[in-house]
């Protein structure tokens, strides 16, 4: 891909080329970033909006600090690019999020500059705290800086990290990129006026040789060193007549301060880098800074897809018949029962949009819940309604889940609450790569007990299951689909309540048997057709549910088959084919299983189809493996 030339960045190959420059150019550096970003992501489509608002203070990070030695861990990572281009991965760029080409978040697998996996929200500063509290125990002389994005501030974790900033020696600075989630207001002058004195080397100086002086004379312990920190920052927001949420921390505070503006950036971080002590930076930033249309959609221009620069259209595929997301038949589904039962309310930790919690939320505004960056809440909450009577169905990206998997356990199960989980992003999800991909949730939630667990094969059946879930049963039921189309045009069937635990033969055939789950079972037919014409009888069933398994229809098949293949979008360990495995060896049926599902690696991003072929998952995999079976019984 031709890409326009550029002046500066073309000589940047890690940040100590940044560092060789003066601090004027700093900002022509900024601009070149912004358009190399969008010319880039214009036709490689990734998150732009939070990668172009965060330019700036990243120049101004790789610039003050002495990176590698120095750590930056980043948060979530939609914000990193600038990040990447940086440190020696301008040309790569342009390979983002493609197979063979670079991740889209910071992965220590790629750089010594990613110091830390970055692809779930809120774990920043506990990785931070915990790189700064052994360079201190080490005596280094080496600055851990923690980025976390405004949103994942509402996640428990982000919390968690700051309560325990104070406890530990570490000098540890976080930098809050707060772009207009109103944490607190902007106070003009007079705060920048603040920021100038309580950052400046003389004050800070007088500050810190008077903290000596009353502690060597024990007016000063390391006890009430907390309640004074606490009573500046309080001190802090009655002069400058605001009031925010990091009053009550034990952590010096500083801010708001221009994210946006490199040359002020340069010298606030220059003023407090060797400042003692857990800091917090806040900054205010503009999402899609440089960029104006998604200046003013931050929401579409988040991952906007490929788009024309000049004109700032996106584009879109000319209309025509075809299957609809499964996100959008679960999102249009949800609103028919909700028009049904009053009862029924949704929930989403920050997804509205993503999993089309949206269309309730727009019908039915005060029966949604978008309780921000906080997966095991939004369980715990989503228990908590059904307690009292409402029948919620809480939709969760099969990843984030992990961090909810206590509260499903103890909040859920144990307490065999009537709700419903839908799991989005089920299985290999594409670009988004190796911490985005929800191919674990079926391993940890079979063996829990009083769980319902099932996939749907499309999008009639993922109809039927959320129809089941809300009025065939009174106990919590979880159903997991992918992310992306299904294979109906013809989506709008009328739902029915499917008997729990069954499965069923969609091919009959003699030779061998395919056992699948969900919708990759739509590739098993394709196989399945396709040995028909090679004269092979092969047999397919939809199993439906991993939990509870069909085991009337598991006898069936273990008397008449000496081959058995499972099939299924997740983890071979513990998963599915292992179910079926244990069923068998309980059973003391003794088939010859090939469990084909994703091995015991993480899948590096790329295409779903990509993916697929690179885990032995695609058609031709499964035809292959099928004719080598036969061949060698």
């Amino acid at each position: 891909m031709e890409v326009r030339p550029t002046t500066l960045i073309d000589h940047i190959n890690s940040p100590a080329d940044l560092r060789a420059l003066s601090p004027e150019q700093l900002p022509q550096v900024c601009s070149e970033l912004r358009q190399y970003i969008l010319e880039v992501l214009s036709v490689t489509p990734g998150h732009l909006g939070s990668s172009l608002g965060a330019v700036d203070f990243t120049v101004a990070l790789h610039y003050v600090f002495d990176t590698p030695h120095d750590r930056i861990v980043w948060d979530v990572g939609h914000q990193a690019y600038s990040h990447k281009l940086l440190t020696g991965r301008r040309d790569a760029f342009q390979r983002l999020r493609q197979w063979g080409g670079i991740s889209g978040f910071p992965s220590p697998k790629e750089s010594e500059y990613d110091t830390f996996p970055a692809g779930h929200a809120s774990n920043s500063i506990s990785a931070a705290l915990g790189m700064a509290v052994a360079s201190a125990a080490k005596d280094e002389k080496r600055q851990v800086i923690a980025v976390i994005g405004d949103g994942s501030m509402t996640g428990g974790m982000a919390f968690e990290g700051l309560n325990n900033a104070s406890s530990f020696p570490n000098n540890l600075l976080i930098i809050l990129n707060d772009n207009n989630m109103s944490i607190d207001r902007n106070v003009g002058g007079l705060n920048r006026y603040m920021v100038d004195i309580l950052t400046s080397k003389t004050y800070n100086t007088i500050r810190y040789d008077v903290y000596r002086g009353l502690r060597k004379i024990n007016l000063i312990s390391e006890t009430n060193r907390k309640n004074l920190l606490r009573f500046n920052n309080s001190v802090k927001a009655l002069l400058a007549r605001e009031s925010n949420l990091f009053e009550g921390f034990s952590i010096r505070y500083f801010g708001p301060v221009d994210g946006n503006d490199v040359c002020r950036m340069v010298e606030v971080l220059q003023d407090i880098k060797e400042m003692k002590g857990p800091k917090i930076l806040h900054l205010r930033t503009v999402k899609g800074k440089g960029y104006m249309p998604a200046e003013k959609q931050a929401t579409i221009w988040h991952a906007p897809g490929k788009f024309d620069i000049s004109s700032g259209e996106r584009q879109t595929a000319a209309p025509k018949p075809e299957p609809p997301k499964f996100q959008d038949v679960f999102g249009h589904t949800l609103v028919e029962l909700a028009e049904r039962d009053e009862r029924i309310v949704g929930v989403t930790p920050a997804m509205p949009t993503g999993c089309s919690m949206n269309f309730l939320m727009k019908k039915y505004p005060h029966r949604a819940y978008d309780v921000g960056i906080a997966e095991g809440h939004a369980v715990t909450f989503s228990a908590g309604l059904a307690k009292e009577g409402l029948i919620p169905f809480c939709n969760i990206y099969s990843s984030f889940l992990q961090r909810g998997y206590d509260q499903v356990i103890h909040d859920v199960a144990l307490s065999r609450v009537h709700m419903v989980l839908c799991l989005d992003r089920a299985g290999l999800v594409g670009e988004d790569g190796a911490t985005h991909h929800g191919v674990y949730d079926m391993a940890f939630l079979r063996c829990v007990p009083d769980l319902i667990v099932a996939s749907p094969l499309n999008e009639h059946e993922l109809r039927n299951m959320m129809l089941t879930g809300y009025k065939g049963i009174n106990a919590p039921m979880v159903i997991r689909y992918p992310r992306g189309k299904g294979a109906l045009t013809d989506w709008r069937n009328t739902p029915r309540i499917i008997e729990i635990g069954k499965g069923r033969c969609l091919t009959e055939g003699e030779s061998v048997a395919f056992l699948s789950i969900g919708p990759i079972g739509n590739i098993v037919q394709t196989v399945v057709s396709r040995l028909a014409e090679k004269g092979v009888s092969a047999a397919h069933y939809d199993m439906v549910f991993l939990k509870p398994l069909d085991e009337e229809l598991l006898h069936c098949i273990g008397k008449k088959y000496d081959t058995i293949i499972t099939v299924e979008d997740g983890c071979r360990k513990g998963g599915f084919g292992s179910a079926v495995v244990e069923f068998m060896a309980d059973n003391d049926y003794r088939p010859r299983i090939r469990r084909v599902g994703v091995p015991d690696r993480f899948v590096e991003q790329g295409s779903v189809p990509e993916q697929y072929t690179d885990c032995g998952m695609d058609a031709d995999s499964l035809f292959r493996l099928t004719e080598e079976l036969l061949l060698h019984p």
